[in-house]
């Protein structure tokens, strides 16, 4: 049977922590993981917010039940599900974000960094290949791409801008796929890449997003 779409408007949320005003000179965009929401997501990073840096949390567009029919509820960038949609849906409403952001800031007078966690990883890095003039850097945490990381983004990027990536040594996820081929990939695609690991599982370490920022 034929398959049809059509666009509609969908409402979207997002959360922030820190000065939104002319003071403002770094915007930290941070995407959360897979069932995980931007209103707690958020509070990890919230030593990080001050007068001077606004911190941003965009969510997801679908949300879930994380158990059964009721309770807690989750968020996800996408599934294997009308995938490429799924990408390209995220994509427009995350630029429209970057927009909305910068109504109220200089671009010129604000560093802006992109950070993605876990399945937040592979949304980041696809953000960042379309908008890679207006961030200086991208960190990816904990996440994990079974082509390697030219799956999302191109590694010509980084000759001159950084990419770090981050994971713990404990992380029970990883633990699961083919990690060590994986970082391999990556030092061999991006040379310049700054990997840093802790003493920790599949999760935000404070200590560690103190060191990177």
């Amino acid at each position: 049977m034929p398959l049809h779409e059509i666009q509609v408007t969908k409402t979207a949320r997002y959360y922030t922590i820190g000065e939104w005003s002319e003071k403002t000179r770094k915007v930290i965009f941070v995407l959360h993981g897979y069932g995980q929401l931007g209103e707690f997501f958020i509070q990890k990073f919230k030593e990080l917010a001050s007068e001077n840096t606004l911190i941003v949390a965009p969510e997801a567009l679908s949300r879930f039940y994380l158990n059964g029919f009721s309770g807690r509820v989750g968020a996800t960038w996408m599934t294997k599900e009308s995938r490429d949609t799924e990408i390209l849906d995220y994509l427009n409403y995350l630029n429209k974000l970057l927009d909305t952001i910068l109504l109220d800031l200089n671009p010129f007078d604000v560093e802006m960094e992109l950070l993605g966690f876990s399945q937040g990883c592979a949304t980041a890095a696809r953000w960042f290949e379309v908008q890679s003039e207006a961030f200086q850097r991208l960190i990816l945490w904990a996440g994990y791409f079974s082509e390697g990381i030219s799956e999302v983004v191109s590694p010509s990027h980084f000759a001159d801008k950084p990419l770090v990536y981050v994971y713990g040594k404990k992380d029970e996820i990883l633990e699961q796929a083919n990690f060590d081929d994986f970082l391999k990939s990556l030092k061999q695609a991006v040379p310049s890449i700054e990997i840093i690991e802790f003493e920790g599982g599949h999760q935000i370490n404070t200590k560690v997003l103190k060191q990177i920022f």
